[in-house]
C-alpha cells in the first residue's frame, strides 16, 4: 500500500523445537486480532509434511494457515515463501511461494555453494509485502536460534530478525526441564549482533505454583538483562493444525474428544496406520472431535482386529509406505478386511496404494508397482502437482476439501466417492479434509457404525470449525491472560529494546554471503538491495513472489538443525512446534 507505514514485527523463536512456537504464534494473533489490530503471521521456511492449499491454489505449512485463521484473515504464500517437505532418501521437495520447484540434498542446501542465501531474499521480500500491509506481522523461527552451524545460511531465526530489524521473544517448554539452562545456553550462544535482537523469554506449559518460579525468573534476567514476557500454563485439548518435523513415532498415540461423552451406547474405534513419510495426519483430528470416536495411531496388523474402521493417510511415500504396509503385515490385514466387508478408508496417497497398479518415475522412480488391488484404480505419479480446493457432495452431504499430490488417478470401476471410488466397504479418495465437512462425517461414521455393528451414535451438533475457533480463543485468552501484553506491544510496535547487555562467550559473527555487516535489511533498489521484481543473484532460478515458479530439478531438502534429514519408519511428529 502506497505511503503506507511499515507495520511492526515480531520473531517468536524457542529453545529447541516443540517449544511452542506455533502456538504462541498463533495465541498473540488471536489476541492482536481481537484489539482489532490488523495481523498477519509469518514463518520464511517451515519444514513439515502436513500442507494446506490457499484459495488461490498455493501451498503452504498448515500450522501458518492455522496462524492466519487465528488473524481471522485468509492464509496466502507470503506467509510461508519456503516449504520443505521430506522425502525418504534425504532429500526435500522444496515449495517456493506455494508451488514445488524440485529436490535437493541436505547437504547441498546447506553446503558450501547451496542456494540457501538466495532463498532469504524472497523471504524477506514477502515478510517486507506483509508489514507493508499489515499493522503487525508475528513471526514464528524453526528449531532454535543457536543452530550455530547453520547460522551463516540461516533465513528463518536471527537470519531474518537481523536483517529485518525484529525483536525476538524465546519461548521455552518448561515441561521438558532445563528452561533456565535453555534460555542461557541459547541467548549465550548468538554472537553480539545477534544478541541485541534478544529482547526476553517466555515460559510455557507451566504446572504448579508460579510463585514458586520467580526465584528463577529474577534470577536469570539478572545474568541476562533480558526479562520474562510470560508464564503460560499448561492447557490440555488444544488440538490446533500442527506441524511435524519426522522427530517423534505417532505410533501409539491416541486422540479423543475431551468434549463431551458418546451420545450412543458404544464407541468407534478408529486405527491410522502410522505409515513411513505420513502426510497431513491431521484429517483424522475431525474423526477424533466426535464424542464417542476414539483414533489410535497403529504399525502392528494385531492393531487392526478391533478396529471399527482403518484409515490409510496421505504420505509422501507412496511406493516406500506400500512396501511399509506389505513388510508389516498389515497389507494382508487390509485385504482381509475388505474381504470381510469392514470398513477402511484411504486417502490421497493411502488412496493410491489402495489401487490397483502404480506407475511411478517421479516420486520414488520405482516405476511400475502393484498396488493392495482393494480399488479398481490406476495411479501415475505427474511431474506437475495437483493443488485445488474442490466441493462436492457424498452419502448426501457437501463435502469441501483440498488436494496435494503427484498422482493422477484412472478410476476403472466402483462407485463415484468424491474424486476417487468405493468397492463395498474400502473407500478411496484424494481429497484432504473432507472430514470436517460436519453433516458429511456424521453420515460416514453412521455408514462405518452399520457395517461394523455397533450402536454407535454420532453426536448431532459437533461443529469442528465452532470447535477450532473455541480453541483459538483460548490460547488468545492464554496469551491476555498470562502474558505481559503491554511490554509486547512495546516490542511490536517499537522494535528491540536498546541497551541490551552481552552475555559472554557469544559466537563469531557469522555474516551470511552477500549480506551486509551491520546487520540492515536493504533497501529494495539500493546498493546490494533488490530491485521490484529481483530475487537475488539467480533471479531465474528463485522466482520472485510476483513471478512464477518453474521447476527447478535441483530443489532443496527438509532436515531440523543438524543438516540431515531423518530415514526411520513411520517417524512423525504428533506435537509438531505446539
Amino acid at each position: 500500500m502506497a505511503g503506507r507505514k511499515r507495520g511492526g514485527g515480531l520473531l517468536v523463536a524457542g529453545t529447541t523445537s516443540d517449544a511452542g512456537k506455533s502456538v504462541v504464534t498463533a495465541g498473540i494473533c488471536r489476541w492482536l486480532a481481537g484489539r482489532g489490530v490488523k495481523v498477519a503471521p509469518f514463518k520464511g521456511q517451515n519444514m513439515s509434511l502436513n500442507s494446506f492449499v490457499t484459495r488461490d491454489g498455493a501451498e503452504i505449512g498448515r500450522a501458518q494457515a492455522m496462524q492466519a485463521r487465528a488473524a481471522r484473515i485468509e492464509p496466502t504464500a507470503l506467509m510461508n515463501p519456503v516449504l520443505l517437505k521430506p522425502g525418504g532418501d534425504r532429500t526435500s521437495q522444496v515449495v517456493l511461494l506455494g508451488r514445488a520447484v524440485g529436490e535437493m540434498s541436505a547437504r547441498g542446501y546447506f553446503g558450501s555453494g547451496g542456494r540457501r542465501s538466495e532463498l532469504l531474499t524472497t523471504v524477506l521480500e514477502c515478510l517486507e509485502e506483509l508489514r507493508g500491509t499489515y499493522d503487525a506481522v508475528i513471526c514464528e523461527g524453526a528449531g532454535s536460534p543457536a543452530e550455530i552451524n547453520l547460522r551463516r545460511t540461516d533465513l528463518v531465526n536471527m537470519g531474518v530478525a537481523r536483517a529485518a530489524e525484529l525483536p525476538v521473544l524465546v519461548v521455552g517448554d518448561i515441561d521438558r526441564g532445563g528452561v533456565f539452562a535453555s534460555f542461557f545456553g541459547t541467548t549465550a550462544l548468538l554472537d553480539a549482533v545477534d544478541q541485541r535482537l534478544v529482547a526476553g523469554y517466555l515460559i510455557n506449559k507451566f504446572r504448579g505454583d508460579a510463585g514458586l518460579l520467580r526465584p528463577g525468573l529474577d534470577m536469570l534476567t539478572s545474568v541476562t538483562g533480558r526479562p520474562f514476557y510470560g508464564v503460560l500454563p499448561y492447557a490440555h485439548g488444544l488440538g490446533i493444525d500442527e506441524e511435524d518435523g519426522l522427530r517423534v513415532s505417532l505410533r501409539g498415540a491416541v486422540r479423543e474428544s475431551l468434549v463431551a461423552p458418546p451420545v450412543g451406547e458404544e464407541i468407534l474405534r478408529v486405527a491410522v496406520c502410522a505409515v513411513p513419510l505420513m502426510s497431513n495426519f491431521t484429517d483424522v483430528d475431525a474423526l477424533a472431535a466426535e464424542p464417542g470416536v476414539v483414533v489410535r495411531f497403529v504399525d502392528r496388523p494385531e492393531e487392526l482386529v478391533d478396529a471399527d474402521l482403518v484409515v490409510v493417510p496421505g504420505t509422501r511415500g507412496t511406493v516406500r509406505a506400500l512396501d511399509w504396509l506389505r513388510r508389516r503385515g498389515l497389507a494382508d490385514a487390509l485385504s482381509r478386511r475388505a474381504a470381510e466387508g469392514r470398513p477402511v478408508l484411504g486417502i490421497c496417497g493411502g488412496f493410491q496404494l489402495l489401487g490397483e497398479l502404480i506407475e511411478d518415475e517421479v516420486e520414488s522412480r520405482a516405476g511400475t508397482v502393484e498396488g493392495l488391488g482393494l480399488l479398481p484404480v490406476r495411479v501415475r505419479f505427474a511431474a506437475a502437482k495437483t493443488l485445488a480446493r474442490p466441493s462436492g457432495s457424498a452419502l448426501g452431504e457437501p463435502v469441501e476439501g483440498y488436494e496435494i499430490h503427484h498422482g493422477v488417478a484412472e478410476i476403472l470401476g466402483g462407485e463415484p466417492f468424491l474424486d476417487g471410488c468405493r468397492v463395498g466397504e474400502v473407500w478411496g479418495t484424494h481429497w484432504h479434509g473432507s472430514l470436517e465437512s460436519d453433516g458429511f462425517r456424521r453420515a460416514f461414521l453412521r455408514r462405518v457404525a452399520a457395517a461394523a455393528g455397533r450402536r454407535f451414535v454420532p453426536a448431532p451438533d459437533t461443529s469442528f470449525d465452532a470447535l477450532r475457533e473455541e480453541q483459538l480463543d483460548r490460547l488468545g485468552e492464554l496469551i491476555e491472560e498470562h502474558a505481559d501484553t503491554d511490554g509486547l506491544l512495546r516490542l511490536i510496535e517499537s522494535g528491540p529494546p536498546p541497551g541490551l547487555p552481552f552475555v559472554p562467550p557469544g559466537a563469531p559473527d557469522p555474516v551470511p554471503e552477500g549480506a551486509s555487516a551491520t546487520g540492515a535489511a536493504p533497501e529494495p533498489g539500493g546498493a546490494g538491495g533488490v530491485a521490484a521484481g529481483a530475487v537475488g543473484p539467480d533471479p531465474e532460478s528463485v522466482p520472485s513472489r510476483r513471478g512464477s515458479a518453474a521447476d527447478d530439478p535441483a530443489g532443496i531438502p527438509g532436515t531440523g538443525g543438524t543438516g540431515k534429514t531423518d530415514d526411520t519408519e513411520a517417524d512423525n511428529d504428533p506435537e509438531g512446534e505446539a
